[in-house]
């Protein structure tokens, strides 16, 4: 398999763009969760830790796919519109580029952070630009868990951002992570389908405010 930077396959690019052009939902038991503002969020149980993995598919609007994946990567930016952002930054480690994210818990829960990689791809289509970005937790030891944070060690995303035809964008988004701790797992997944179209709501309106901030 060949790796990249970051530690991503080629394949691991070309099925996130794959899932933009056609959702692999069939074979496995995923399950509609919500359908709201254009966007459909599926989920499938990990058996293994009883949390679930979430693809969302669908479209944002007035978001162009070069200002979607421009405002995706802007990690300054995001402290700005991310209310749940406590701390976030990337720092080079030996010749690679990883992140670390503190995210805001409500009392009386921790606060979780994440390091994690990530690397962001132009793919061709048939002509048209496909943007993937890839991101994956990682182990640095650059960044050592901090008293009072818990260190949430499964995450993985992916997210393939294509024109619409118009002014917005056909999206495709895979998520997963593992918090940790001793938060029930209904809680969890309770905040999840609460949070992905929040959060996809907030993003959108961070793209219609990008060219204010630039």
């Amino acid at each position: 398999m060949d790796l990249g930077a970051g530690g991503f396959s080629e394949e691991q690019f070309r099925e996130a763009f794959a899932e933009l052009q056609q959702p692999a939902l069939s074979g496995a038991d995923w399950e509609l969760l919500v359908e709201t503002f254009g966007i459909s969020i599926y989920r499938l149980l990990d058996q293994q830790t009883g949390l679930y993995e979430y693809k969302v598919f669908g479209f944002l609007e007035d978001c162009s796919p070069d200002l979607l994946a421009d405002v995706f990567m802007d990690l300054d930016y995001r402290k700005q519109w991310d209310q749940y952002v406590k701390e976030l930054y990337e720092k080079e480690c030996n010749g690679e580029a990883a992140v670390y994210w503190e995210v805001k818990y409500p009392f009386p829960m921790s606060n979780r952070d994440y390091v994690y990689v990530r690397q962001r791809r132009e793919l061709d289509h048939e002509g048209q630009k496909i943007h993937v970005i890839l991101a994956q937790s990682t182990s640095m030891p650059q960044f050592p868990e901090k008293s009072g944070v818990i260190r949430v060690k499964q995450y993985k995303q992916s997210l393939a951002i294509q024109s619409d035809g118009k002014r917005g964008s056909k999206v495709f988004m895979y998520y997963f992570d593992n918090p940790g701790g001793q938060i029930p797992s209904w809680l969890i997944n309770w905040a999840a389908k609460k949070g992905v179209p929040n959060f996809l709501k907030d993003m959108t309106k961070a793209c219609q405010n990008y060219h204010k901030k630039t």
